[in-house]
């Protein structure tokens, strides 16, 4: 894959695909479908596909006891990181409201994702057409967004039957699941746990169907948003480590 060509979302590739078509093709041909995708942004029927699988596949291992422990225990290490003193009587309140976290978590996912992808569409509405010139509609944009998430429904539909089974909620992608020499509770491990194969491959994704619809080199952008990646999850690790 020639990541630095100018792609046009014009020609063969503005051909009209199907819901179907477009899921495949953002995984084995992101280039061409993502210029299907600018020349005819629908977007609702992918994103009812896409955020049903997620928050489907999130919500799987809250329906076993580990998985709910494994929530809880998370949650608990989450809020002692930033500070926060978990009593007693704040884990229990906790462990009694597990009976909900499937429906919880199916409900948070499905709401949020249309939030993440307007927030994200409208950081890079304005970027490129505000700050850099660009013409593409709004409409455009969301779309390449919610077609990116494509990669974000694999994600946990690979990890959501891994933890299930295993009874857990962490990320069964990250490095340091790949990598176990690594100690988890060191900087680079913890900055290694924040870095997820699928992530990186939703982040090439979307920097793809940018560039495609802006009519840019793909490398500049997935620079950029690498490197925006890369600072988070050093702040993660970081963060983490207090």
């Amino acid at each position: 894959m020639n990541m630095t060509a100018t792609a046009s979302p014009t020609g063969a590739s503005s051909a009209r695909l199907s819901l179907i078509d477009r899921f495949i093709g953002i995984i084995t041909s992101p280039r061409e479908t993502f210029g299907s995708v600018a020349a005819h942004p629908a977007w609702l029927g992918m994103f009812l596909l896409t955020a049903t699988i997620v928050a489907a596949g999130a919500a799987l291992p809250m329906t076993t006891e580990a998985g709910k422990q494994a929530a809880v225990d998370q949650q608990v290490s989450a809020m002692e990181s930033f500070g926060f003193t978990v009593s007693d009587a704040d884990y229990e309140r906790i462990q009694r409201s597990t009976d909900f976290l499937p429906y919880q978590t199916a409900i948070g996912a499905f709401v949020m994702a249309p939030v993440i992808a307007l927030v994200m569409a409208g950081i890079f509405f304005a970027i490129f057409n505000a700050g850099l010139g660009g013409d593409a509609r709004f409409k455009q944009v969301f779309a390449v967004v919610v077609h990116a998430g494509v990669i974000s429904a694999l994600a946990q539909a690979f990890t959501g039957p891994i933890n299930y089974l295993r009874g857990s909620v962490s990320s069964a992608t990250n490095l340091t699941a790949v990598l176990p020499m690594l100690d988890d509770t060191s900087f680079v491990g913890r900055f290694a746990g924040a870095i997820d194969l699928f992530i990186i491959w939703w982040v090439l994704a979307l920097s793809i169907g940018l560039a495609v619809l802006y009519r840019r080199r793909t490398q500049p952008i997935a620079t950029t948003l690498f490197g925006i990646y890369a600072v988070i999850a050093l702040a993660i690790a970081a963060i983490m480590g207090k």
